[in-house]
Order: C-alpha cells, then sequence, then structure tokens
C-alpha cells in the first residue's frame, strides 16, 4: 500500500482533530445528527482516522468497525478504542475486505475529496450496505475554493494543496476539487439515492471562544466550510 500523506502528521492531527471548532465542534456533531439512533446497528465508518467519531457512534450503542489508509491512524485508533474494535487498514480506492450488506451504515467523513475518482469506492460502500442501508458523506464544500480562488474553474474536477496546521505543527494536505453537480451524479450512478444535501451551524456546544466573531455577534447564522450528504443504498 502506498503511504498516506497522514502518517507524517497523525498525532499533531489528531490533537487538533479533539478539540478544534471544525471537527470537533461542526463536521462530527453534524454527522452524528445525521447518523441519528444507530443502536444495535452495523456501522462502518470509512475514513475512521484516529477513531473520534467511531468513539461516539460506539457510545450511542453502535456496532462499530473502522478502516482507514494511514497505518499510524488506526494506531491511535487501537489507543482511543482498545482492541475489541475491528480496525483494518485499507485503501478505499480498493476493494473493500467486507461481505456484501455487511452494514447498515456507513459513514465517509472527510475522506471522499482525497479521492480522484469516486466510481470504485462508491461501489465498495454500496456493496457492503444493505439495501435502504444509509451513506452519510461529508466532504469540503466545493463553493469555498470559488469564494477563495474565484479565477479557478469551478466545473473542473482538479488536484489542490493546502498549507495548513495541525496543533501548532505545519502540514500539507493534497485533495481534489469537485462541483456539486459532479458528486451528484457519481451518487446516483453508484446506485444511491440522495435523501438530504445539508448545510448546518456549529453545535450549540461550541465554547464562546472558538465561535467566528459574526456569528457569535447574531449576524450570521452558519459558515460554509463541508457539505454533508444523507444517501440511501437503492
Amino acid at each position: 500500500m502506498k503511504p498516506d500523506q497522514y502518517d507524517d502528521f497523525a498525532r499533531t492531527y489528531d490533537a487538533e482533530n479533539t478539540s478544534s471548532l471544525l471537527n470537533a465542534y461542526y463536521e462530527r456533531p453534524a454527522m452524528l445528527e445525521l447518523a441519528g439512533d444507530v443502536r444495535g446497528l452495523r456501522v462502518l465508518d470509512a475514513g475512521c482516522g484516529s477513531g473520534p467519531l467511531t468513539a461516539e457512534l460506539l457510545a450511542r450503542g453502535a456496532e462499530v468497525t473502522g478502516i482507514d489508509g494511514s497505518p499510524a491512524m488506526i494506531e491511535l485508533a487501537r489507543e482511543r478504542l482498545g482492541d475489541g474494535v475491528p480496525l483494518h487498514v485499507g485503501d478505499l480506492a480498493a476493494p473493500l475486505p467486507f461481505a456484501d450488506d455487511a452494514f447498515d451504515v456507513v459513514t465517509a467523513s472527510l475522506v471522499l475529496h482525497y479521492l480522484e475518482d469516486w466510481s470504485a469506492p462508491l461501489a465498495e460502500l454500496r456493496r457492503v450496505l444493505t439495501p435502504g442501508g444509509r451513506l452519510l458523506v461529508s466532504v469540503n464544500h466545493p463553493f469555498v475554493r470559488t469564494v477563495n480562488f474565484p479565477e479557478e474553474d469551478y466545473f473542473a474536477t482538479r488536484q489542490y494543496s493546502e498549507d495548513l496546521e495541525f496543533d501548532g505543527v505545519p502540514a500539507v494536505l493534497t485533495m481534489w476539487h469537485r462541483p456539486l453537480s459532479a458528486m451528484t451524479r457519481s451518487f446516483v450512478e453508484a446506485g444511491f439515492h440522495v435523501l438530504a444535501v445539508d448545510e448546518p451551524a456549529p453545535s450549540p456546544e461550541t465554547p464562546s471562544e472558538l465561535m467566528p466573531p459574526r456569528i457569535a455577534s447574531g449576524e450570521r447564522t452558519a459558515f460554509v466550510c463541508f457539505l454533508f450528504f444523507t444517501l440511501e443504498a437503492a
């Protein structure tokens, strides 16, 4: 397996992910809200990373399996979750090591935007979902690139890199932009019904010191950052 870009900064990313506005108080609460009551359900956390979402789903009574392309992230997930949770190192662009109809819900939290081609990964996620099962997806909102880089072609699927900082440590992430139309077309072609598209506000439990000033003041209700999909396996 090719090295995963997260291997170089897994622990600092995990530290950031645990308490940051975008992860702990925006993306993760939104995914849990979409998941709803998962008691007794078989859930695959696809792109589980170091396991914070996996842990929340377990706490809500789900039977959770995790898979991620980064061996370093999976080791951190084992530290967080213990040995009782099935965790796999695996590439979402390759066949998944699970039987057909193995899961009732799949969560794909901030992972698909690292993949150039969605057709094979989505086909595999559809295969391992029971008919009528749900795929919950969060990705970078495609409109953010349009706002920040108006000279770029919004409708072109293209690779880009971002210089970021995790827990004070610089890092570079390489991702793929695709327009909303390309996303929804990929979902439908893979055999999913699009049930909902969401642009949530931050959790009401967000500490005031983390809240963006224009939201804290009441001037705005939310910000554009990630886009969320609720899909049903046809």
